[in-house]
């Protein structure tokens, strides 16, 4: 029993903290404090000028404010995404044209050369076998200008009557062989860089008996062409 009393009786030493950390706790409260206070304000006004613009008791296209703010900001990210879109596009579809053997692209072009039965063609002449005229892949003419194809004459395509000289070397002769070829069809079956020809103009080149050769080509003259 002494001994419990004893206990009790030995004094309590109190923790104290020393001034200069309770100046630094108090001093990081009053910036946490002083964070909150400012923010408050900034987070009213703009609510303040929200309020003003639109005000939450009303409806907008029969909708909610909240709803409607949704459905707007939704509206233009759609609008953003197909302007980012429609740029891409024009983009690819330039530099895609540029790619093409087109007569504003001033190179030479090699690809294969066949020939086919003569007719009407889509520039809305009638040529014969032995015409020197030439049918440009429809990849090529579509991509210069108007089509029936896409809804357009093609008799106003602007690689019509346009002309191309067309060379291959003979290994029979031992020599180069040239031929200068006037559009006036579009060939379904073409590759960008491939001619389709008349008998006649074919057999300036090669032997009908080959049906396909390779062919080096070019544009004698500058064509306007739409991008």
């Amino acid at each position: 029993m002494a001994s419990t009393e004893a206990t009790h009786n030995i004094p309590r030493k109190e923790i104290q903290i020393p001034e200069w950390e309770d100046a630094a706790v108090n001093k990081e409260d009053d910036a946490k404090g002083g964070n909150t206070r400012a923010r408050a304000p900034a987070r009213a006004g703009l609510s303040s000028k929200l309020d003003s613009i639109l005000p939450p008791h009303r409806r907008y296209l029969g909708l909610s404010r909240k709803v409607f703010l949704i459905a707007l900001l939704a509206a233009l990210l759609a609008l953003l995404a197909l302007i980012i879109g429609l740029a891409a596009g024009l983009t690819t579809r330039s530099k895609h044209n540029h790619d093409l053997p087109l007569p504003s692209n001033a190179q030479t072009f090699t690809g294969d050369l066949t020939y086919y039965g003569t007719g009407l063609g889509a520039c809305g002449e009638t040529s014969g076998d032995s015409d020197d005229i030439v049918s440009i892949s429809h990849i090529v003419f579509d991509a210069a200008g108007s089509s029936s194809s896409q809804g357009g004459n093609s008799n106003n395509n602007p690689l019509c009557n346009q002309m191309l000289r067309a060379s291959r070397y003979d290994a029979d002769v031992g020599a180069e062989r040239s031929v200068d070829l006037k559009v006036v069809d579009r060939c379904t079956g073409c590759s960008p860089d491939d001619l389709d020809t008349s008998l006649g103009a074919f057999e300036k080149l090669a032997p009908s008996a080959s049906g396909r050769v390779d062919v080096t080509w070019a544009w004698l003259q500058p064509v306007s062409t739409s991008s």
